[in-house]
């Protein structure tokens, strides 16, 4: 009976490679120390022994666990979509995987933050898009691995984002200079916790109108959840009732926004002839839809997340509070457009009203 066949070993691999063991662990596990010569050198000699590392093994004897969490209130979003998609080909260029936490309510929020599972299971954690109170902050902080907030802004910390306050601004100036005064808001209504920008997005707008000494007027600004066609049309027809209704809506997200769009030529109101429409985000609905967007980029985001993580595991003297901004620009298309202007109508001796002559 033949002996058993024997498993090479990373010993066996620094053998041939003409390495140390340690080089050949740094090596596999993806780390950036090591020079692209002895990295091919290190991978082809694993490959000629059909070596493979072993996950629970490396961490036993590294302490790491080769896996990298994220946090997410939900993945049916193309956001969060587009953002995963282009941070896996990084983590995976590291040696890393991915391992997804989903927490869609407060109440699975809450058991999360309690257990901390990411703790046991992972080497960093990506925190994406939530508000987090004081207490969970400080529990992230007790992890002891690289925590980066995603599209958010988080003091001290580490965080990758888009400036919202300065992305609504341009929107609403870009309907300002169209020759808009009554500028409505849109907001999205989701669970306490997960507003999404939602404030920032207010703020600039908030802002813009103040800038062009424009007061303020609660009644511009609606509520209504995203897909709620019943809500989305009360709110589009509170605004259209108002006694000097809007003649443009900015809305804080694209899919509102095509919900708004629908709502008004349903009702008979010409977009853009007698309201324009902007948008937030670039989603791909938007070029569908031929929408006027402020536009950002989710792909962009999760590449430059996932860069940050891997460079503060790789070297724990990084800088801890590094912010990157990432831009956003806005993409006029056919939802928006000057005011409508009301034809002077003939008085009842047929000359024109009042202002239409000289």
């Amino acid at each position: 009976m033949p002996a058993p066949q024997r498993h090479p070993t990373m010993a066996d691999v620094a053998e041939r490679a003409g390495v140390s063991p340690s080089t050949v662990s740094r090596t596999l596990r993806g780390l950036s120390s090591v020079s692209p010569e002895v990295r091919a050198r290190v991978e082809t000699a694993a490959r000629e022994l059909n070596f493979a590392v072993s996950r629970q093994a490396a961490s036993l004897v590294t302490g790491k666990t080769g896996r990298v969490a994220v946090l997410v209130p939900m993945l049916n979003s193309w956001f969060i979509g587009s953002a995963l998609d282009s941070l896996g080909p990084v983590l995976r260029t590291a040696g890393m995987d991915l391992v997804v936490y989903v927490v869609p309510d407060m109440t699975e929020r809450a058991v999360f933050f309690d257990r901390l599972p990411a703790r046991r299971n992972a080497d960093a954690l990506l925190v994406f898009t939530f508000d987090l109170s004081d207490e969970e902050s400080a529990r992230l902080d007790s992890l002891g691995m690289p925590v980066v907030y995603v599209s958010q802004y988080a003091e001290g910390r580490p965080s990758v984002y888009i400036d919202d306050v300065a992305g609504a601004r341009r929107g609403t100036q870009h309907l300002l200079n169209l020759g808009h005064r009554r500028i409505a808001f849109a907001q999205t209504v989701g669970p306490a916790g997960f507003t999404f920008s939602s404030r920032e997005r207010l703020t600039g707008y908030q802002q813009a109108l103040t800038e062009a000494g424009i007061p303020l007027d609660d009644d511009l600004v609606v509520a209504a959840p995203v897909g709620d066609e019943r809500l989305v049309t009360q709110a589009v027809g509170d605004l259209l009732s108002l006694r000097e209704p809007p003649t443009a809506i900015f809305a804080e997200q694209d899919e509102h926004a095509t919900s708004i769009v629908s709502t008004l030529r349903r009702a008979g109101v010409e977009v853009p002839g007698r309201m324009s429409v902007i948008g937030f985000d670039d989603h791909q609905i938007a070029k569908w839809w031929d929408l006027s967007t402020i536009a950002q980029s989710p792909a962009d985001i999760g590449h430059a997340a996932g860069e940050l993580v891997c460079s503060l595991m790789n070297d724990p003297d990084a800088e801890q509070s590094r912010h990157i901004v990432l831009p956003t620009h806005l993409i006029p298309r056919g939802t928006t457009a000057p005011p409508f202007q009301a034809e002077a109508q003939p008085t009842g001796d047929g000359s024109a009203e009042r202002g239409t002559h000289g």
